[in-house]
């Protein structure tokens, strides 16, 4: 009879938990399952939250210098910029890589092992067809590429890989080279299948064909410089080393610039034949009076009032007015 309870225990009770005071059996489970984070050991989290911004960084830069390049080498527009980021292994990554395609292994000194960089073979056939002078094309039928057509897209990858180092500058200075290239992406055995990469995906437009690229950079690569790639001390080290010094230097270099300076003394509109006749000893009549101020230039914009006069025995003028603001050139 003493494990029943009472009609006033039983109130006692419920009041309890509705209160709060007393959490159920099954939210308690929840909330203990809540503080449990899942972590698997075959796939261990190397790139942490900062690395992955840094590379973010790197990158979206790497983006803009390669939209410039191709567009000027190919004569096309073209887009180019980071879609994700993310940190999958080396197998996720084959499996994921259609075949055939086109797939790049580099080496990028002083960072060790190979980075792969797997271009979309829609893209490599567009540009193919811009290089020898053809216009924007319709998808073609997936196949490996032909021993011309590798050496004529040679030329294209070395822009991909000769830019590496202008987006990696601020962090490290590094010397990327092509190593091989090759269609079949299984036959690339240069990591383990459980190496964590970081899986860098671009998307990239040639006119109305557009596609993905993949730049595919293993832990191991970066695992010697994972402190440069901490935002926050990368910070931090530009601030200590180089505020107020660098800030000193910046001035100086600042003070010595050299500015054009020009004045206008004056306009008029004269035929081509007069202009052609003209000799020496010749009078022009300009637009301006001798006694009224004249226009000058600091590198191309206005910026002053200014009276013609000798100083020293040379040509000189005095500043009479400062201008502030946007200016009529025509004043």
């Amino acid at each position: 009879m003493d494990d029943i309870l009472s009609q006033q225990e039983i109130d006692t009770l419920l009041s309890a938990i509705s209160q709060g005071e007393i959490i159920a059996e099954q939210e308690e489970k929840e909330v203990q399952a809540q503080r449990v984070r899942r972590y698997d050991f075959r796939r261990p989290d190397k790139f942490s939250k900062s690395i992955i911004n840094t590379l973010k960084l790197i990158y979206d830069n790497y983006a803009r210098i390669m939209a410039n390049k191709l567009s000027a080498h190919l004569r096309a527009n073209v887009q180019f910029n980071v879609e994700a980021i993310d940190q999958v292994t080396y197998e996720e990554f084959i499996r994921s890589t259609p075949n055939p395609t086109l797939l790049m292994t580099l080496n990028m000194e002083p960072l060790t092992g190979s980075i792969l960089f797997d271009i979309n073979l829609q893209l490599a056939f567009q540009m193919i067809e811009l290089l020898c002078g053809g216009e924007m094309s319709t998808p073609v039928k997936m196949r490996s590429l032909s021993e011309i057509e590798e050496s004529i897209i040679s030329g294209i990858l070395g822009i991909f890989v000769e830019n590496m180092p202008l987006a990696w500058a601020d962090i490290i200075e590094v010397s990327p080279s092509l190593e091989n290239i090759e269609s079949n992406p299984q036959l690339n055995q240069s990591m383990s299948p459980t190496e964590s990469v970081a899986l860098v995906t671009f998307s990239i437009e040639i006119g109305e064909t557009s596609g993905f690229a993949n730049l595919c950079i293993p832990y191991l690569s970066v695992e010697k410089i994972v402190d440069k790639l901490n935002v926050r001390q990368w910070y931090q080290t530009y601030t200590q080393e180089q505020g107020a010094d660098y800030r000193k230097v910046i001035e100086e270099r600042l003070l010595n610039s050299k500015l054009d300076l020009s004045v206008l003394l004056g306009s008029t509109n004269i035929t081509i034949r007069d202009f052609m006749d003209l000799s020496k000893g010749d009078v022009i009549r300009l637009d301006k009076k001798a006694n009224q101020a004249l226009n000058m230039y600091v590198e191309g914009k206005m910026h002053y009032r200014v009276q013609p006069g000798i100083y020293n025995d040379q040509i000189s003028v005095q500043v009479i007015e400062c201008l502030e603001g946007d200016v009529d050139i025509n004043e």
